[in-house]
């Protein structure tokens, strides 16, 4: 086997390789002879049939096997020192790959990969991240333990007509032209009036109703329905209203706190600062993510794979277009788009490199019980069990990679803040909640710009 190196222009390399036919010729004989004492064939006592007609019987499909076998070592030995930026591209036409079936040539092909490229990293201990902290008043906790109170107070039944924000129990059946259709059947549900939990023009129909009555009502689908034999269609529905239920009275006691499981209102309140404490954290640790990634970003300039560049621009243009566009980016042309979300990747690829060449040389890992926690909170958002999801991702490494990437990020953003010069800013609570700018790297779920491939090249 020759592996020759053909090109090497920026990041990309080209291989050409030749496998003798005489060293697959050679490797096949080997082989036959290895298996002669295996085979069992009729006529032939056990061992003692002719390599000759081992090759007529099994040599094609023996040859096939050493063919990749070559192919695999050729590359190997020519990604020996190099750090492929994604799968290298053999170039083998299918009629030399059947004239080095039958022993008649060589095989030569070439095979293209574009590296990972050689930076150092920026100086973290030069770096200089803000972070923003924010009080709780005991206004904002009051206003918490209002809406508390209201989520958790009794709804008691009453006599008279059903108001807005009442609940009403009910049983309904929807109707197109007159025929029941599947799923607009239901029983005993539940429904508090001005939530907007049903489709528009439902729930307005039904104030002023009373417990025993019956009534059938009619509402217009949405067009943009999800049930496509629903959408814009106009439907009846009969309704029996079983209960009318009046919201209680929303008292912030000890009473509260002990049906929450406290012991008393001092504990809820102390629990409730807490929790505003941990969100204003996390957008605070959110904001200061996003400055991270963009100081990054303006520190380091270096050449980007284009393969990755690419792969991960097709992610996003596909996201564009499979949603609608904001009122900025309608009045763009595709072209003037296209650029934008070309940047975008560009970026997203070279703070994806940056961050997996700072995570490698720390030596930062995703724990396996930080994958667990990943994969029981994808389990819960998809409705199936862990194990089931487990078993999908085993099958998938790609899904996996995608479920630890994110991680990975954190974990070197977590490294960084820990080496840099962190000073605190106080600021309002409007200012700490609002949206950062900007994104993270894996906001894109895509392969291009995943730290974790990239840190394991």
């Amino acid at each position: 086997m020759q592996v020759t190196q053909k090109s090497s222009e920026g990041l990309s390399r080209e291989y050409h390789v030749t496998i003798p036919k005489e060293h697959l010729a050679g490797r096949l004989d080997t082989k036959l002879n290895e298996i002669k004492g295996q085979v069992h064939l009729k006529g032939f006592r056990p061992g003692k049939a002719p390599v000759s007609f081992l090759k007529k019987m099994y040599g094609q499909s023996l040859m096939g096997e050493l063919i990749q076998e070559e192919m695999q070592a050729a590359q190997a030995k020519a990604l020996e020192g190099v750090q492929p930026a994604m799968q290298p591209h053999p170039h083998v036409k299918d009629d030399d790959v059947q004239a080095a079936l039958k022993g008649e040539a060589d095989l030569e092909y070439d095979i293209h990969v574009e590296v990972l490229p050689e930076f150092e990293p920026a100086d973290l201990s030069a770096l200089k991240l803000e972070r923003m902290v924010a009080d709780v008043d005991d206004a904002e906790v009051d206003e918490e333990l209002r809406k508390l109170a209201e989520q958790n107070r009794s709804y008691d039944e009453k006599d008279g007509a059903a108001e807005e924000g009442d609940r009403v129990v009910i049983d309904f059946l929807g109707k197109l032209d007159g025929e029941p259709f599947d799923g607009g059947k239901g029983e005993d549900q539940t429904l508090e009036l001005g939530s907007g939990q049903f489709i528009p023009g439902f729930e307005d129909q039904l104030v002023g109703v009373t417990a025993g009555e019956e009534k059938t009502i009619t509402v217009t689908f949405p067009e943009d329905y999800q049930a496509e034999n629903l959408a814009g269609k106009e439907a009846t529905f009969d309704v029996t209203v079983k209960e009318v239920r009046a919201p209680g009275e929303a008292t912030v006691d000890d009473d509260m706190a002990k049906n929450l499981g406290l012991d008393d209102l001092d504990a809820l309140k102390a629990r409730v600062r807490e929790s505003i404490e941990g969100r204003y954290q996390g957008q605070s640790r959110l904001h200061m993510k996003r400055r991270l990634l963009d100081v990054l970003d303006e520190k380091h300039d270096f050449d980007l794979p284009p393969a990755m560049v690419k792969a991960e621009f097709e992610q996003i243009w596909q996201q564009v277009q499979s949603q609608e566009l904001d009122e900025e980016d309608k009045s763009k042309s595709e072209d003037e788009l296209r650029e934008e979300y070309q940047r975008i990747a560009e970026r997203r690829v070279r703070l994806g490199l940056v961050l997996a060449e700072i995570g490698k040389r720390a030596e930062v890992d995703v724990p396996q019980e930080d994958m667990t926690r990943a994969l029981q909170m994808q389990a819960m958002q998809y409705g199936m069990p862990v194990q089931q999801l487990a078993k999908i991702y085993q099958e998938r490494p790609e899904m996996l990679a995608q479920l630890r990437a994110p991680i990975f990020e954190d974990k070197v953003v977590d490294h960084i803040v820990a080496n840099a010069e962190v000073t605190e800013r106080k600021v309002s609570k409007d200012e700490i909640m609002a949206e950062p700018d900007g994104e993270d790297v894996s906001d894109a779920g895509g392969e291009g710009a995943s730290t974790e491939d990239a840190a394991e090249a």
